[in-house]
Order: C-alpha cells, then sequence, then structure tokens
C-alpha cells in the first residue's frame, strides 16, 4: 500500500515543511531557510497542478523531454514557476534544457560546461548552475569525482564564466548519508559557493542540520513513481 496516497499532496507539503522547520529549529537554523523543490519526475501533469494548487512552485524533473511536455503550458499560467533540471544532461540537450530550466543541477563534466556556456550565450538566457559531485565515486552515477571539483568549479567559474552557485550530490545506497553531506558542505565552503542541494525524502532531514540549502523530495510528496 502507499501510504503516501492515503493524504493530499497539499497535506503532504504541509507535512514536509513541517519536518524541515524542525530540523532547521534543531540545528540554530532559521525556519524557511531551505528551499523544498517537489520532484514531479514521472508524475502526470495532474499532480503537478495539485501542488501548484497548494501554492507551490519550486519542482524538479529529471529528464528534458518530460520536462518539455508537462511544464511550459504551466509555466505560462504560472510565471513563479521555478524548474530545477536534477537528472543526466546530455550535451545535445543543452539548447532545450538553458530554454527551459531555471536551474540545472547537473554540471559535472568540461564538454558539458562549455556545451552550457555556448547556449546560455547564444539564447542570452543564464539559469542559475550547480556542479553534481559523485560524493561515493560510484562508476555508474553522473558527478565529477571529489579530488576532480575544485579544478572544475575553477574551469566553470574563471574560465567559461558560469554562473555556478553551489553544489549538488546523491549519496550511494546504503551508506550513511551524513558524511556525504558533510563533504560537499566542506566543498561548498571551500570554493565560496552558498548554494547546497542535498537531501531527498528518506534523508532531508539530516541534509538540513548539516546546511543544506535545497532539498529534493518526490516520494513524501508525491508518493510512489507510477509504473511506466
Amino acid at each position: 500500500m502507499n501510504l503516501v496516497h492515503m493524504s493530499s499532496i497539499k497535506e503532504n507539503i504541509q507535512i514536509v515543511r513541517e519536518r524541515m522547520t524542525t530540523a532547521e529549529r534543531s540545528s540554530n537554523r532559521k525556519p524557511g531557510e531551505t528551499e523544498l523543490v517537489a520532484v514531479s519526475k514521472f508524475h502526470s501533469t495532474a499532480a503537478v497542478a495539485e501542488a501548484i494548487g497548494a501554492g507551490h512552485r519550486e519542482f524538479g524533473e529529471n529528464r528534458v523531454q518530460e520536462a518539455a511536455e508537462k511544464f511550459p503550458s504551466l509555466k505560462e499560467k504560472y510565471s513563479d514557476i521555478t524548474l530545477h533540471l536534477i537528472g543526466p544532461l546530455q550535451t545535445n540537450k543543452a539548447r532545450d534544457a538553458i530554454r527551459l530550466f531555471d536551474v540545472i543541477e547537473t554540471i559535472d563534466r568540461p564538454k558539458l560546461a562549455k556545451a552550457v556556456a555556448k547556449e546560455m550565450d547564444r539564447q542570452d538566457r543564464r539559469p542559475k548552475l550547480l556542479v553534481q559531485v559523485n560524493t561515493g565515486e560510484e562508476p555508474q552515477k553522473s558527478g565529477v569525482f571529489p579530488t576532480e571539483a575544485d579544478e572544475f568549479i575553477r574551469l566553470c567559474v574563471d574560465e567559461l564564466e558560469l554562473p555556478i552557485e553551489g553544489l549538488m550530490c546523491i549519496p550511494p545506497a546504503g551508506d550513511e548519508p551524513a558524511m556525504h553531506f558533510a563533504l560537499l558542505a566542506e566543498m561548498a565552503r571551500r570554493n565560496e559557493l552558498n548554494v547546497m542541494s542535498m537531501g531527498m525524502s528518506a534523508d532531508f532531514e539530516p541534509a538540513i542540520k548539516l546546511g543544506s540549502t535545497h532539498v529534493r523530495i518526490g516520494t513524501a510528496i508525491f508518493g510512489n513513481r507510477p509504473a511506466r
């Protein structure tokens, strides 16, 4: 049984926000300091519309094509929506991503960074960018390895003049997530970056306690992913 669907998306958002506030207060942070990115990947436009009806405006999608099918009409109707790309970005999708997203959280290699820089200049549009760090050095996962991250950030900021605002990570399944969040926080501090996107439905409270500025919550808001 999918327990999340026993309550409404509006109620789920409220519950998540209350838990976020509790985590902020317990770590001496200001309530509301952490942004909630509702991860709507694989969920219907109707589910997104329900979240919008509850007053929520910040969403995350994994795939450029899926977001392009769901969000242009919603963004036309609700101009204050902020859309994050939180899945891997192929260089041949850079043009569409720059046009559609307000935040791209998955910059992770020089070829992609250069493609994004070129498209930003061509479209005269500059969404906010995060560097994805593969804190667990998992070969099957996207993200720059920690040992290469500082050099890559400098390439993005100094040479390509990209608007890199922070870092993002997805801890390996089965690992203690706090050590990955602490590593990302130290990396952000060292590179003078203010944004840290870390924490999902199962681990957003420890992420908040370690300084997360954005948590990406899907299941706790929308329920389990529909069968595809």
